[in-house]
């Protein structure tokens, strides 16, 4: 987007990841021709601190406030190129009182560690602890016991497009936000806080790739607060670097597990307390850290299961959502487990898998029963001729199963929404405020729409998502825009028809709003029932790598997807390779 007028904006970033701003002067970079505005904390009209659920992180440091990390913000520059913007930015001036920073999770939980946050007691961002059955005396009676650590880096995300966020004022008077985001209605609100305004527009852009790394403000508002600021457009947009410094990453693991079996290699009972590095804010820290822990146990049927969890602050650079939002972390230590505990029994790998495999209507270790649409072991039985030729072969393979959620589930409001509407142009417009970051959910709805009306392809539009139309259907992660706000628009679509089959035409309709929505319900962690219902649905999959033996490359993997109904297969098809590759 390039607008009339526009200028470009960048940010002058901490110099220290933990230090206390004494002053600044702005005084070179005003002076810089082509400079328009430099912007500080005090021209701040609304509230300066935001955050995806808890509001710790300051869009601008302010003079006496604590710098986290080293993206944290200090000023803010419009003008008239981005040569120009940049140059100024380096002008301005900043005194810092220099403070200890906390590099780690060890440093972070020392009881005299310095804290991340002034205001907090300790560097404990979230704490989470889950039991059911006795996990110690099911170890302690059975005939084969494994413990280990495991540790799991930072990953970056590494989308195609960095971030990217153009603003205006429109004809009313609103500040207008094309952005590159996971919640067009979640930019909204933060966007409203940091310019003190409801008089906020947002629209999403094509988003360029996501998975997770786009569900947290990062240019957004600070290109809204200089569009407000000069009553010009702006462009703010991250380089790579700054991307990478920037925006939350996948969180790192320390994880100790304990694994007992019996002599047949069945699970007994699985013990484990890990510790993740949520960096220098909140941001999603507190429920990727839940969904570490419910899922640590595995796909598997067994009841006897303990975990405690504990996200710590640190002045690294913040961590995330990531796809498979902390599934993937303790996945990794309970797969590897069950690979060691396989050569204890005598067995294979696939075949300790096999046995302890959930099947329909046996009970998750967190206590759910399963239906029968659960496909784990026909994942396993798919994969076992290439596993046992790779094996027979004397190549090095590795086996992997895993069970992922869609929707947030765990007892949090869940909804999808949607509105169909009969424009003037006679097609019929499908409002969403579901964020469609590339995996397809556009394509989806539209499908939704044929499949459950007698609209034919050519007389449907998807409209991007927007925040005064589109209805909130929260944001595109946890794998449930397809399930929840599909469901929803099949709902929409049982209304349109029952006015099609009492005899309105598309000229009748016009105008008309079709509205449903989808309340995915769910039981809270550690509700109080006998069999709780964490999630609405699981997808399961079994993945093999198979080593060349004498380079130690790739040779080939294979994976096999339990994914319930595709609603688009290729779409689907893609996703699944997206993330293979993306594993790899």
């Amino acid at each position: 987007f390039y607008l009339d007028g526009m200028l470009y904006g960048s940010a002058l970033r901490s110099k220290y990841p933990r230090a206390r701003v004494l002053s600044i002067d702005k005084t070179k970079a005003l002076a810089l021709p082509g400079v328009e505005a430099v912007v500080t904390a005090e021209d701040i009209p609304g509230e300066n601190k935001i955050g995806h659920l808890k509001h710790d992180q300051y869009t601008l440091i302010p003079i006496g406030g604590l710098t986290h990390y080293l993206g944290d913000a200090i000023a803010l520059v419009a003008a008239r190129d981005k040569e120009t913007a940049d140059k100024a930015a380096k002008l301005i001036q900043v005194e810092y009182e220099v403070l200890p920073h906390i590099h780690t999770i060890e440093e972070a939980a020392k009881p005299d560690a310095p804290k991340v946050f002034d205001e907090e007691e300790n560097n404990i961002c979230a704490y989470k602890h889950i039991s059911r059955g006795n996990a110690a005396e099911a170890i302690k009676n059975s005939k084969y016991v494994i413990s280990h650590h495991f540790e799991t880096p930072w990953t970056e995300h590494a989308f195609l497009e960095p971030e990217c966020a153009v603003s205006f004022y429109d004809e009313d008077g609103d500040v207008f936000v094309y952005s590159t985001d996971q919640s067009a209605h979640q930019t909204l609100h933060e966007c409203s806080l940091v310019l003190g305004t409801d008089k906020v527009k947002v629209q999403n852009a094509l988003v360029g790739g996501g998975f997770g790394g786009k569900e947290d403000m990062t240019v957004q508002h600070l290109s809204a607060l200089l569009t407000y600021v000069t009553k010009k457009p702006v462009k703010m947009k991250l380089t790579r670097a700054e991307s990478l410094l920037v925006h939350p990453k996948r969180h790192p693991f320390y994880m100790d597990m304990t694994m007992g079996c019996d002599e047949n290699g069945n699970i007994m009972g699985v013990k484990a307390k890990v510790a993740a590095d949520t960096g220098a804010f909140a941001s999603l820290g507190g429920p990727v850290l839940e969904r570490a822990c419910t899922h640590a146990a595995g796909p598997y049927h067994y009841e006897n299961f303990e975990i405690e969890g504990t996200a710590y602050y640190t002045n690294n650079p913040p961590a995330g959502a990531f796809r498979g939002f902390g599934v993937t972390q303790t996945c990794f230590a309970t797969e590897t487990l069950l690979n060691m505990m396989a050569d204890k029994v005598g067995i294979t790998p696939w075949e300790i898998r096999y046995r302890n495999a959930i099947r329909p209507w046996e009970t998750l270790p967190n206590g759910q029963i399963v239906d029968d649409s659960t496909g784990l072991v026909e994942t396993l039985e798919a994969v076992q001729p290439k596993y046992e030729a790779a094996l027979a072969a004397g190549k090095a393979v590795g086996i992997g199963c895993a069970m992922k959620n869609a929707g947030v589930g765990v007892g949090i409001p869940d909804t999808g929404r949607v509105k169909l509407i009969y424009e003037e142009d006679k097609k019929l417009h499908i409002y969403s405020g579901a964020s469609c970051i590339g995996q397809g959910l556009g394509t989806v709805l539209t499908q939704m729409i044929v499949s459950n009306t007698d609209i034919k392809r050519e007389d449907i539009i998807y409209e991007r998502s927007n925040t005064w139309i589109s209805p909130d259907s929260g944001t595109t992660s946890g794998s449930r825009q397809t399930l929840i706000t599909g469901e929803a628009c099949r709902r929409a679509c049982e209304k349109l028809m029952e006015d099609k089959k009492a005899g309105l035409s598309v000229e009748d309709m016009i105008g008309k709003v079709y509205y449903a929505e989808y309340l995915a319900k769910t039981d809270p962690l550690g509700a109080n029932v006998p069999n709780p219902v964490s999630h609405v649905a699981y997808g399961y999959a079994t993945q093999v790598c198979i080593l060349d033996s004498k380079t130690g490359k790739i040779e080939e993997i294979v994976a096999a997807h339990d994914v319930g109904k595709a609603v688009n297969p290729l779409s689907c098809e893609g996703q699944i390779e997206g993330g293979v590759v993306m594993s790899i």
